[in-house]
Formats: C-alpha cells, structure tokens, sequence
C-alpha cells in the first residue's frame, strides 16, 4: 500500500493545474502576498467561494453533511456529501468535504480517491494538499507528504500549520538522502 500511496502523490504533484476559476485568481494571488494584514479574510472568502453550490437545495446537502461531521457523525455526512456529488459532480467542495469525513472514519483511501478528484478540480486547493500531506505523513511516505505541505504552504504561506509541518518533515528528513 505505501507504494501505490507514493505514486499517487507522486502523481498528484506532478499534475498539471486544472479547472482553475478565474474568480479566484484574485484572491489566490493576494493570500500569497506575505505583507497581507487581512489574509484571514482572504481565506475565508476563498472558502466561501469554494462553498458555492449556485442551487438551494445543494447547499442544503452541504449544510446536512457539514453538521454531521460536526456532530461527529461520519456516515451521515459520507451519505450528504455522496448526494452532493451525485447531483453536482464537478463541484469541488462536496469532494473535500467527503475526503475529510472519510478521513474522520479511518477510510484513507477512498479519502485519498476524493483528494485526487478535489486537485483535479481546484488544484490550488490548499485544505485537500493539508489533507493529502496528513494522509501521507501518517502512513509513513514522510517525503511525499513534504511535497504536499510545501505545496500547500506556497499556496497558503499564513497558515503556520503548514510552515510547521514542512520544518518538521526538513528535519526529519534531512540527511536521508544519499
């Protein structure tokens, strides 16, 4: 399994971007401005963004598997996230959204199956290369997941989350090569 999970990141970070939204642009370009004072607002509206369904009864599936997940209930919101996506396919959001409450419930692959779909989406999607870098990092592909927060973290330099893992994962790393 750590073989195939290597080759998949290697696979997603190596891939072309895809499906960029142009509305974005903006916003992506000034999150990576390190003199931003109001990168929090930033992120926040790229998340908003990312959470535009366009139709009221999707954002309702959206609502419904967000408040399972915070309900801890994983299934519910693997079943309202599955219903998004059925209904919307192309919509980023419901996949990174299933990713994590398939994480949640200790399914890494079809996890990993829905972070492939989120890239192939919105590949500057900073939470899904967190998550991929978490997945990666657990399963013990530690240079893989390297690659995925230091993609992360190029998209997203605010978050000290992502700074922190790539230092820790330097350090750990470091001297390992021939």
């Amino acid at each position: 399994m750590r073989r195939s999970l290597s080759f998949l990141a290697a696979l997603l970070l190596a891939a072309p971007a895809f499906g960029e939204e142009d509305r974005l642009d903006a916003l992506f370009e000034a999150l990576a401005d390190l003199e931003e004072p109001g990168w929090e607002q930033i992120e926040d509206a790229i998340w908003e963004e990312w959470s535009e369904t366009g139709s009221a009864t999707l954002d309702l599936l959206l609502q419904r598997g967000r408040e399972a997940m915070n309900a801890g209930d994983t299934t519910e919101a693997i079943e309202h996230f599955t219903a998004l996506i059925d209904t919307a396919p192309d919509f980023a959001e419901a996949y990174n959204a299933r990713a994590t409450a398939y994480f949640e419930a200790g399914l890494y692959g079809p996890s990993l199956a829905d972070i492939v779909r989120v890239l192939a989406l919105e590949p500057r999607h900073f939470g899904a290369l967190a998550g991929l870098g978490v997945i990666l990092e657990e399963t013990g592909d530690s240079a893989h997941a390297l690659e995925a927060f230091r993609a992360a973290h190029a998209i997203h330099p605010h978050r000290s989350d992502l700074r922190e893992a790539v230092e820790r994962l330097e350090a750990e790393l470091q001297g390992t090569e021939i």
